[in-house]
């Protein structure tokens, strides 16, 4: 996954929230090519009460008609009407209305539609295309109403997102604002390409507090991801309460890469994350990295060693060092340690996945480790979960509920291949493409190298579902994005590793494969503003000519 011999910590330089003085720390190694602080300039204040074209829109949409003379404007009596019949459709529109008052200031009142509404904006769980699937959704803009209509409330969400990005610039403010609060006439038609959409956050590396992660999933949401990878634990921390376990948390979770404090997360918390991505239509799946990059549960549990002697905590970023105890007296200790959390865990987790790892057990005999695996798979399925892991777990054979995700850096590995053939589905995370750790260029403070250096463009060309050789398109689940945090210790940090190129990915997985490079940055220039306004940090890359 990330393999690395050392940490290091060096001054950042940000674009942050609307301030846009990018000022660095003396010394740093750093050319961030910031931009100009224009943010109280009439062009840019006409710039931020703009209608916002529907070509602007990322990912971009399947089909757009646009229709200039038929924008909308939202005023103080708009209302929010949603299906009568449907839960879902009230709490998304509980959640629009949410996203519009704090700049508008409005109160965007939410209520059943009686019928098709003539009239505000109407989240209608009925007329839409076939085509929309269970993701997608229509949008429907004149002069007086705004009908957006979808198959289900993830449908509805995701077009509430493209809605976000239709107004103003300002509509990101947390403060009212004054401006003329205007949607762009037309029609949109759009749905996903791939099911499976993804972001994944090493809290295990360096710890993050609940309000941390809650930020990264609005950015996953913002764009359209649809699943939220928490790593929670490695060598460096254990994240997770455990009742079986308590010292996994409590001794496994005291510490983090360079030393420092760590943290865990308690199981209220952990459900709290869980209910606020459910909340965005993002389901979580969390990872227990297993049989090596085991140390903290090394550390915590001594009868998971083959000595029975508890190794020190490690706050390296060293890899493929820890592994479980594999010899035969071991084998039941370690067996009922892996039930005991994967039922704790299971029940924590509503969503259908549970990920396990397997990935650079480089101190488990390949034998011991094809043996472990073929236990662990039973584990999972045993309490109605199906198993993720890194793509070495191919290696043991899975059965095809498994789903196997790759982060090679070559398009081409035999088990894989073989795998294909007996018809598995696959996570591509290329870490030469989708690792958000890795540098954008030589010079990026933060990051890593070991996969390349990654631009917005190395990130935005290429095909997730033709990447791998001999896997169908029909095969590929989705992508997913991974953020390790060996040099990751703040939110700035986490924002400037993801942005820009989260969106990028993000429209990969989305939008038809046929779109370009040329178009894309054109439309990613326009969301530096509305970055700017909602206080995300981002990388300013000279590939993008930003406003």
């Amino acid at each position: 996954m990330a393999p690395t011999s050392r940490a290091f910590s060096v001054p950042l330089c940000v674009l942050a929230a609307a301030a846009v003085t990018a000022a660095c720390s003396p010394g740093a190694d750093t050319d961030v090519n910031p931009v100009a602080n224009e943010d109280n300039s009439s062009v840019q204040e006409q710039e931020l009460a703009a209608a916002i074209g529907l070509d602007k829109v990322i990912p971009s949409p399947v089909s757009v008609q646009s229709k200039s003379e038929q924008e909308y404007t939202l005023t103080r009596n708009t209302v929010v009407y949603t299906d009568p019949n449907s839960q879902d459709a009230a709490r998304v529109g509980e959640y629009l209305a949410g996203l519009l008052r704090p700049a508008t200031g409005y109160p965007f009142t939410v209520r059943p539609a009686s019928g098709v509404p003539n009239s505000g904006i109407a989240l209608l769980l009925s007329g839409a295309n076939g085509s929309v699937g269970a993701s997608g959704y229509e949008i429907d803009v004149n002069g007086s109403r705004v009908l957006v209509r979808a198959k289900t409330g993830a449908g509805l969400f995701a077009a509430v997102q493209t809605l976000r990005q239709l107004l103003p610039v300002a509509i990101e403010n947390s403060t009212v604002e004054n401006a003329s609060w205007k949607i762009a006439g037309g029609h949109i038609l759009d749905y996903p390409r791939t099911d499976y959409r993804g972001g994944m956050l090493d809290v295990a590396r360096h710890f993050f507090p609940v309000s941390t992660v809650k930020r990264y999933i609005d950015h996953l949401a913002r764009y359209k991801l649809n699943y939220f990878h928490i790593h929670l634990a490695d060598d460096q921390g254990w994240r997770i309460q455990i009742d079986s376990y308590p010292r996994l948390a409590t001794y496994g979770g005291s510490t983090q890469v360079g030393g420092g404090p760590g943290g865990y997360y308690t199981k209220a918390e952990y459900t709290d994350i869980v209910n606020y991505a459910a909340a965005r239509y993002i389901t979580v799946i969390p990872e227990i990295d297993m049989p090596g990059h085991t140390n903290a549960a090394l550390a915590s549990v001594p009868e998971l060693n083959c000595n029975n002697q508890a190794p020190p905590l490690y706050t390296g970023t060293d890899v493929g060092f820890s592994s479980f105890c594999m010899d035969e007296a071991h084998r039941a200790v370690v067996t009922k340690f892996i039930d005991d959390v994967v039922r704790e865990l299971a029940a924590l987790t509503p969503g259908p996945y549970i990920h396990l790892g397997g990935d650079e057990a480089h101190s488990t005999p390949e034998a011991d480790y094809i043996a472990f695996e073929k236990r662990v798979f039973p584990i999972v399925a045993k309490y109605g979960k199906r198993m993720v892991g890194w793509h070495e777990i191919l290696k043991a054979t899975p059965d095809t509920t498994a789903l196997p995700q790759y982060w090679g850096t070559t398009p081409d590995d035999a088990n894989v291949k073989a795998a294909a053939q007996r018809g598995m589905k696959f996570l591509v995370s290329a870490a030469n493409k989708t690792y958000l750790d890795m540098k954008y260029d030589q010079n990026t403070p933060l990051g890593q190298d070991w996969a390349g250096l990654i631009e917005v463009r190395d990130a935005y060309d290429w095909n997730p579902t033709a990447y791998l050789t001999g896997v169908s398109s029909s095969q590929i689940a989705g992508f997913e994005a991974p953020l390790w945090t060996e040099t990751i210790t703040k939110l700035a940090d986490i924002e400037y590793m993801i942005f820009p190129r989260l969106p990028a990915l993000a429209e990969r997985g989305w939008s038809p494969a046929s779109r370009t490079w040329s178009d894309f940055r054109t439309r990613l220039a326009t969301h530096s503003p509305r970055w700017k306004k909602a206080k995300i940090t981002y990388y300013p890359s000279p590939q993008i000519a930003w406003p």
